[in-house]
């Protein structure tokens, strides 16, 4: 759950969201609420002053058991609500806006989420499960997953394509790239830039071969080089942003991950 405000005092604010192979639901305020599906590339969007936007992020593989159709259908797409929750969607998005504040408007979300999951389908456990090994310092490679599931690599695919939207090698190199974003956020939190270490190091403790396959997936994911999307999230969030819900359990894994190496 998360929300976004661009004070009515300040100027318009572009933010950039990156690929992480997760479905959201959104409402800015005063708006219907949409849904926002997994993306393959960086979306930008402007934020006027006084935008307030507030969301629901779904675990990768489990928006299509809430939403009620297959997330291979969302993919680079943003839709309104009331395409998949039908009427609904509209007495959502009033009573997001009748909310005195962001952290009431997220109540009403929660609400309607939870809502739902007493008649939704349980999530594909395997796909869960591949999720969770092709997570940040997990399995090195996508090839050795189909040996430890026990499922060949066909079958995975179609699962995961059904569930995530995206392919286990796509959505691998989405999550390795979180565990980068953890590990700037981090840094962020505990007052330091995140490149002060130098990104080659950066780059091997996110668990890139080297410094330029670094730079490769942050173009591909950011639409930026990493030293210039680094530079632009402490602008961005050195002021205090609270990101700790998103990345504190893969920092967790980190941090579990060196424990197993010493």
């Amino acid at each position: 759950m998360w929300f976004q405000r661009v004070s009515a005092n300040a100027v318009s604010y572009s933010h950039r969201t990156v690929p992480n192979g997760c479905v959201e639901l959104r409402c800015r305020v005063g708006r219907e609420p949409r849904v926002f599906g997994p993306l393959t590339c960086p979306l930008v969007e402007v934020l006027s002053p006084g935008t307030t936007i507030v969301g629901v992020r779904f675990h990768p593989g489990v928006a299509a058991s809430v939403l009620g159709l297959p997330a291979s259908e969302l993919v680079d797409q943003v839709v309104d609500v009331g395409e998949v929750w039908g009427r609904s969607a509209a007495w959502l998005g009033e009573r997001v806006a009748e909310s005195s504040t962001p952290q009431a408007a997220l109540a009403v979300l929660q609400e309607q989420t939870a809502g739902r999951l007493t008649d939704a389908a349980r999530p594909d456990s395997l796909v869960l499960a591949a999720v969770h090994e092709l997570g940040p310092w997990g399995v090195g490679d996508v090839g050795s997953l189909t040996s430890k599931l026990h499922v060949s690599e066909s079958q995975l695919r179609r699962r995961c394509r059904a569930a995530v939207g995206l392919s286990p090698k796509i959505l691998h190199r989405m999550l390795r790239f979180q565990g980068f974003l953890a590990l700037a956020q981090l840094a962020l939190t505990q007052g330091r830039s995140p490149a002060v270490q130098g990104l080659a190091r950066l780059a091997t403790e996110a668990g890139y071969a080297d410094q330029s396959h670094l730079t490769r997936e942050c173009v591909r994911m950011t639409g930026l080089t990493p030293a210039t999307f680094l530079d632009q999230t402490e602008r961005a969030c050195g002021c205090g942003h609270d990101h700790a819900a998103s990345y504190a359990p893969l920092l967790r894994r980190h941090a579990l991950a060196a424990a197993v190496s010493v």
